[in-house]
């Protein structure tokens, strides 16, 4: 495919991973073991508008840190799966669950545990600092880091070019 832009607007749904995709990987450990992890508000806007619009969202992570189901409830994002073994069983239920096909979807990850789901999805994307192996196979790669913006960067191209990012009131 000469330009990934073609694929999107058959996207309906996005799916994330949080270490590297919507934090920036690194994890804070408090004194109580609590681990924390730094996210983008921009991210979060983008987030808030998808849903608004009706796009679904879902997150997929290995990681197990319940502060970040908080912060994604916030958003409005109720498919959180945290602690994920097998991310390609999860995902497949996903489709299952909400009805959609594996080619209105976009899967945005960083690292090796992404690897296999991304291969399944319609539209494969990474931050700028993903692995070499994720890099390869996406279709995309974001100019921005995991946590800096690359979730916004995505869903604001998918948004833009089905005509549903904000339009100013002139």
């Amino acid at each position: 495919m000469a330009n990934f832009k073609e694929l999107l607007p058959k996207i309906n749904s996005f799916v994330f991973d949080i270490d590297g995709v919507l934090s920036d990987g690194s994890i804070l450990v408090t004194e109580k073991g609590e681990q924390l992890r730094k996210m983008s508000t921009r991210d979060g806007m983008a987030i808030t508008m998808a849903l608004k619009k009706g796009y679904n969202i879902a997150i997929i992570s290995g990681g197990n840190s319940q502060s970040v189901v908080h912060r994604f409830n916030y958003l409005g994002i109720t498919d959180v799966f945290i602690g994920v073994r097998d991310k390609v069983a999860v995902l497949h239920q996903y489709f299952k669950d909400k009805n959609i096909t594996s080619e209105s979807v976009l899967y945005m990850g960083d690292d090796i545990p992404d690897y296999y789901p991304m291969k399944e999805c319609g539209v494969a994307t990474c931050p700028k600092n993903a692995a070499i192996e994720i890099k390869q196979i996406s279709d995309y790669i974001s100019d921005k880091d995991g946590g800096n913006g690359c979730v916004r960067d995505i869903v604001e191209q998918v948004m833009r070019c089905n005509g549903d990012w904000f339009v100013p009131e002139k």
